[in-house]
């Protein structure tokens, strides 16, 4: 399979298309992205993990608030994650927990800080080979 998440430029902001073979892969790879732009993930250890869920009514608003609370619980909390797995996942809910560590200043080197997921041009689509997004960031 390709890479599973590429960079899109914008003019405010920054995006990414994910791919998945399976959906749950999809929202495991946006994750991904999401942390891959913040900050590095292989400077991350996964000595924590926290449980992440999110509730939406279709695949476009779920996946954004799973997004969003990733990124919530990094913000509140000081962390960055290495990744993120699914653990559950339906029409309208999606469970699954984020492995990472505390911000360590020394160690974690900054990209991008994200001030929130945004719905601009959002998309989930079912593919020959799986399953495809595209996500917008607010910096």
């Amino acid at each position: 399979m390709a890479q599973p998440f590429e960079i899109l430029e914008h003019p405010a902001d920054v995006g990414f298309r994910a791919r998945g073979a399976t959906l749950e892969k999809l929202f495991e790879n946006s994750a991904l992205a999401l942390f891959s732009l913040a900050c590095d993930p292989a400077s991350v250890n996964e000595s924590e993990t926290r449980e992440i869920a999110a509730e939406g009514s279709d695949s476009e608003l779920l996946l954004y608030s799973w997004l969003a609370e990733l990124l919530a619980v990094s913000e509140v909390e000081s962390l960055v994650f290495r990744r993120a797995e699914v653990t559950a996942l339906s029409a309208s809910r999606v469970a699954g927990r984020a492995f990472g560590e505390r911000f360590d200043r020394a160690r974690h080197a900054m990209h991008t800080h994200i001030k929130a997921v945004t719905l601009h041009q959002l998309f989930v689509e079912s593919t020959a080979d799986g399953w495809r997004a595209q996500v917008f960031l607010d910096l």
